[in-house]
């Protein structure tokens, strides 16, 4: 099919060029030989009369012209999959769809264990594919790199439908032998040395957010990639980490010697929402794992 003499089928080749730079990971991903994507690349620079990936040293990089184009194709695209590719009506019980979930280190130890749980005994067929949240979640999203999004509210995009999946308050985790975990005022808490989680695709936690706007500087001693290895790296020391209750609740079970008690300020709690694109809204699939995450959240609270 044309469109203004452009073969339709080499979006998809364009998408792939402009999002991977690089035409053996390209072909790779359409499944296609590296001399039938060099094929659409060269049509494709035909047609736009401009080179759209040129070579830089050992590797590729977009001409203007295709930074300009890649939103535009992936916006074709996703509109398109949602249209044609989802099928109207959905059997939880059959369904073998593969379905793209992308949640941070907190949400991955915290919410998604019990959901994929759920998901294992009510859509036994059903795939779930995993991703880590990235810099910019939001634009995951706008580009169909996820189905389903779980990030904090203030990281989620405003141009899509989002719905509130939980508020989880903070607390402070502190080893059971710590005399600070019977008394913690604010001086105590801003003397101790603190672990603290950065977030592997940069950027600050939610917690050193939080401390920066109520004023409270505190001294990192540690700092970690993970969410989940706060509890094992304060257990036996005379160190404290500021986390989300759920997380705290989770450690605490797990490993035994811990403390959890409230911070001597006031922080307001980690707000997480789970998103979707707005050509996806009415998916049944998709409306019926919120469902379920909800049902999740609300169970486990």
């Amino acid at each position: 099919m044309r469109f203004q003499n452009l073969d339709l089928n080499l979006l998809a080749a364009l998408d792939k060029l402009i999002r991977l730079q690089s035409v053996s990971r390209a072909a790779d991903e359409l499944a296609i030989t590296q001399s039938a994507m060099s094929n659409a690349l060269n049509r494709l620079r035909q047609y736009f009369d401009d080179p759209l990936l040129v070579q830089v040293g050992r590797r590729m990089e977009l001409t203007p012209r295709a930074e300009a184009l890649a939103g535009p194709v992936r916006d074709i695209l996703v509109r398109i999959e949602a249209a044609v590719a989802t099928p109207p009506d959905f059997d939880p019980a059959t369904s073998t769809r593969n379905v793209a979930l992308m949640v941070s280190d907190y949400s991955l130890a915290t919410v998604v264990p019990p959901f994929v749980q759920r998901i294992a005994r009510e859509a036994p067929a059903m795939r779930l594919t995993i991703k880590p949240q990235r810099t910019y979640p939001g634009l995951q999203l706008e580009r169909g790199d996820t189905d389903l999004l779980i990030a904090p509210r203030v990281y989620s995009s405003p141009d899509h439908p989002s719905e509130a999946l939980l508020a989880d308050p903070m607390v402070c985790v502190l080893d059971a032998a710590n005399p600070a975990a019977r008394h913690l005022d604010l001086a105590t808490f801003s003397e101790l040395q603190h672990v603290g989680m950065e977030p592997p695709v940069g950027g600050q936690s939610y917690a050193a957010h939080l401390l920066r706007d109520a004023g409270v500087s505190v001294t990192m001693a540690v700092t970690t990639f993970s969410f989940s290895s706060l509890g094992d790296l304060v257990r036996g020391t005379d160190r404290i980490a500021l986390v989300q209750q759920r997380l705290a609740r989770r450690m605490a079970q797990e490993g035994g010697g811990l403390a959890v008690v409230d911070p001597p300020v006031p922080l307001a709690p980690l707000e997480q929402v789970v998103q979707w694109h707005s050509m996806r809204d009415t998916d049944p699939a998709l409306v019926w794992l919120r469902r379920k995450l909800a049902e999740v959240v609300a169970d486990n609270s």
